[in-house]
């Protein structure tokens, strides 16, 4: 197995081209949306009971596949790299289902203070300011804000074998911001989660390096982004949608949670309007 090649000092020229993305690999675990365990309290969007979706983490390991944000484009060495063996070892399992979540916020929404701009593609100010705005027909879960995420918080996606901070160092990550908000019909839940890089092109890469063990598509109107489906085993359980994306120096990804099989016209609609934000502020 081979260790990826480390990349060049920015001031050298252009970074190399990161790994080649991970090849599938048999039996991989299983994992349960974000939504499992979490009862909505308006009727209509059901928690999944049972597994529905599979995904998977690989760090920089070509003979696996997953959720490969986590293949560094340089030659750290993470945890999750095991020495070649007579057979593969499994991927390490992201543990992605949330902590207890609160209530949405009902009451009015105060004007938001937080102030960000956008200029070629570079983003400065409060990373929550290009979180995608929520609809007035819906409610965010806690700070209406959204909320910072450290690389902990980031960390507690990924399974124990998977360092996540020091691959994110490795793509020269600053920092993250996310949010989730539920529709009043109880019917839908949306989550983004930004993550900004020191430089364009290592967002790119960090990107293009991102994906989940289901095949991806085009989402459309929506440039420079792919889109994961997850259907569920029954209509009863929830179905979920995943799209992940590059605007300049901040890679946006969207989860969308409906009951039952899951209109990609959804994932489209939330992917349009989280583009536009970072692309506009």
């Amino acid at each position: 197995m081979s260790v990826p090649e480390p990349s060049p000092d920015p001031a050298a020229g252009p970074a190399t081209e990161p790994a080649t993305e991970p090849g599938p690999a048999p039996d991989a675990p299983r994992r349960l949306p974000r939504a499992v365990g979490v009862a909505l309290s308006v009727a209509g969007l059901l928690a999944v009971t049972a597994a529905s979706a599979a995904v998977t983490v690989a760090v920089g390991r070509p003979d696996h596949p997953g959720r490969a944000v986590a293949a560094a484009p340089s030659g750290a060495v993470t945890s999750a790299a095991a020495s070649p063996s007579a057979s593969p070892s499994p991927s390490p399992t992201p543990v992605r289902t949330p902590s207890p979540t609160p209530s949405p916020t009902v009451a009015p929404r105060p004007a938001s203070t937080l102030k960000g701009s956008v200029s070629g593609g570079k983003h400065s100010g409060d990373l929550r300011y290009f979180l995608l705005p929520v609809p007035d027909d819906a409610d965010p879960y806690g700070s209406p804000d959204g909320a910072m995420m450290s690389t902990d918080d980031i960390q507690a996606g990924y399974g124990k074998d998977v360092d996540i901070a020091e691959v994110l160092d490795s793509w020269d990550f600053k920092d993250a911001a996310t949010r989730t908000y539920r529709t009043r019909d109880g019917k839908t839940e949306v989550r983004v989660d930004l993550k900004r890089f020191k430089r364009t092109d290592r967002a790119q890469g960090f990107a293009d390096h991102s994906s989940y063990d289901r095949e991806p598509f085009d989402i459309d109107g929506v440039p420079n982004a792919k889109g994961y489906v997850f259907k569920p085993e029954q209509q009863a359980y929830t179905g979920e949608l995943i799209g992940i994306g590059v605007v300049g120096d901040v890679v946006y990804e969207v989860t969308v949670d409906v009951q039952g099989d899951p209109d990609r016209a959804l994932l489209a609609d939330a992917m349009k309007r989280a583009r536009d934000r970072l692309a506009n502020g």
